[in-house]
């Protein structure tokens, strides 16, 4: 039964060209991460008052407020504008890396966030 199991895969030259394959899409895929990690994604809320940068690593690497959105009496409003660009850049980072992934394994795209 040992060897009949892989009659199915039509002998080794073409089990040899799959892992070819397969190396070939790790190296793609690897040299896909190391690009989206280097992006950087930015947004911006409240009309522009407050803007942030983040890494395709997820990092929150700038954030820039316009002096007159601070008010000391209106905190809340400062913090909610600040939470909103930052969601939006790190969904905007997020919609690349899915873009990216998928379309170089579209059948793997639906895998649970594997990649």
């Amino acid at each position: 039964m040992g060897k009949q199991q892989f009659n199915g895969f039509g002998g080794g030259a073409n089990m040899q060209q799959l892992m070819r394959q397969a190396q070939k899409m790790q190296q793609q895929m690897n040299e896909a991460q190391e690009k989206l990690d280097a992006a950087e994604y930015e947004a911006a809320s409240g009309g522009g008052m407050v803007s942030v940068k983040v890494s395709g690593k997820r990092e929150l690497t700038a954030i820039t407020i316009d002096p007159q959105v601070v008010d000391p009496d209106d905190i809340e409003m400062l913090q909610d504008l600040i939470m909103a660009a930052v969601n939006e850049a790190l969904r905007k980072g997020e919609e690349s890396r899915e873009k990216t992934m998928s379309s170089m394994a579209p059948g793997l795209s639906g895998m649970g966030g594997l990649f």
